[in-house]
């Protein structure tokens, strides 16, 4: 029965845009408004993961953005929000120490994972994710980050007689690229002077992980799925996972030396403190975009905020994402229509995966969204991967469902 509903509801929605690994959904209610989501793959393992769960009381907005490969952020995908509810209903609520404990116990269930997958997996110790989550409740909005996915709040400001749409960064990028961040990491390692490097113009922890520079080869290759010689370089300060970086017995296992990377450790170089920032909620906040930084490399804030106040709310996420191909397209000097040709894998020589969630809120105009039922209370998922027609994606959603029971008691 669910296999009949979800997949051609959940997936097929993307097959018809006319790009393969393309998935959206136009528009859902929430308590709020209205969402929309939208995700284009890159990578040969989709690696972005992405959860909405709704009820009467309470929105929560997931963004993992993995690196390494898929597993830290599909572990998160599955972990955090059953934390986040257990630790609701221990403390009678949300609060940023309820978001925090959420987040200590999903890196300390993956970190007891890495252990016992390491016999037969020992580079899933260099695996991690990016960790976006907005939990909306009570007219309080909860924005808590680790890495470099972003939130960013559409409102109107007045100027005299005028008014006016500006777009607020509500989160934090935790990335060496800047400046603030690289001072915050050398003063935690005053006696490692290696601990942020720039290499070749770029700024790097240790040398290694999450971006991915790829040496210059021809379109024709591109498109052909010739190989192509790259290496990967970690740019972010938080995540979860990245066990080798936090955890100096890793870097001593026989199995991981052989496998993985070699980083002498005094001390855990990367953290999972999410940084957290409350804000209430008030009549001038319009929408919320919830995004790895897939869509960030190619807009700005306020390019994105700009094209979500100017277009139809059906499709908005998609047409996020459309407008971050174009411009991937147009720095690559190829047509957009021949991005969305190219095979996974060798697209992620283009653009990253990319993962976008539009929240429309309406209720801070004094109005309610008739079309959400008092009772209604349900978790949308993306797939985990777009390419695959396997039924994981279906298990994922079937999990929820008890999930989605036991929130409704822990909220009400």
């Amino acid at each position: 029965m669910l296999r009949s509903c979800y997949r051609p509801i959940e997936r097929c929605l993307g097959l018809r845009s006319g790009d393969g690994l393309l998935w959206h959904m136009d528009l859902k209610p929430h308590a709020s408004g209205d969402f929309s989501i939208a995700v284009v793959q890159a990578n040969s393992s989709l690696e972005d993961q992405s959860q909405v769960f709704t009820s009467p009381s309470a929105t929560y907005v997931g963004v993992y953005d993995g690196h390494g490969g898929p597993e830290a952020s599909r572990f998160v995908n599955r972990h955090l929000f059953p934390f986040l509810h257990q630790f609701v209903t221990e403390h009678g609520g949300l609060s940023a120490d309820v978001i925090k404990k959420a987040f200590s116990a999903t890196e300390e269930e993956f970190f007891h994972l890495v252990k016992q997958s390491l016999p037969v997996q020992p580079n899933i110790a260099s695996v991690g994710s990016c960790c976006l989550v907005g939990a909306i409740s009570h007219d309080a909005l909860y924005v808590a980050n680790l890495g470099d996915s972003r939130a960013v709040l559409g409102r109107t400001v007045s100027h005299g007689q005028k008014r006016k749409v500006v777009a607020e960064r509500l989160s934090k990028d935790h990335n060496v690229a800047c400046e603030e961040v690289r001072k915050e990491v050398k003063a935690l390692h005053p006696d490692d002077s290696t601990v942020v490097m720039n290499c070749q113009g770029v700024w790097r922890i240790k040398g290694i992980i999450q971006s991915v520079v790829f040496k210059r080869v021809s379109l024709e290759s591109y498109l052909k799925s010739q190989p192509c010689e790259c290496s990967f370089i970690d740019s972010v300060s938080r995540s979860i996972g990245d066990v080798y970086l936090k955890k100096p017995e890793f870097n001593r296992d026989p199995l991981f030396r052989q496998f993985g990377h070699l980083i002498p450790l005094k001390r855990p170089v990367l953290t999972a403190e999410p940084s957290i920032l409350i804000r209430k909620l008030r009549p001038e906040d319009l929408f919320l975009i919830f995004a790895s930084d897939g869509l960030w490399e190619q807009l700005s804030d306020e390019e994105a905020v700009e094209i979500v106040l100017k277009n139809p709310r059906a499709g908005i996420a998609k047409r996020l994402v459309g407008a971050a191909l174009q411009e991937a397209a147009k720095k690559k000097e190829i047509r957009y229509n021949d991005i969305r040709k190219i095979e996974k894998g060798t697209r992620r020589h283009f653009h990253d995966d990319i993962t976008v969630i539009v929240m429309y809120l309406d209720h801070q105009k004094g109005s309610t969204n008739g079309r959400f039922k008092q009772s209604s209370i349900g978790c949308t998922t993306a797939p985990v991967d777009i390419f695959s027609n396997t039924d994981e994606t279906i298990e994922e959603i079937d999990d929820t469902l008890p999930l989605a029971k036991r929130t409704q008691r822990s909220l009400n």
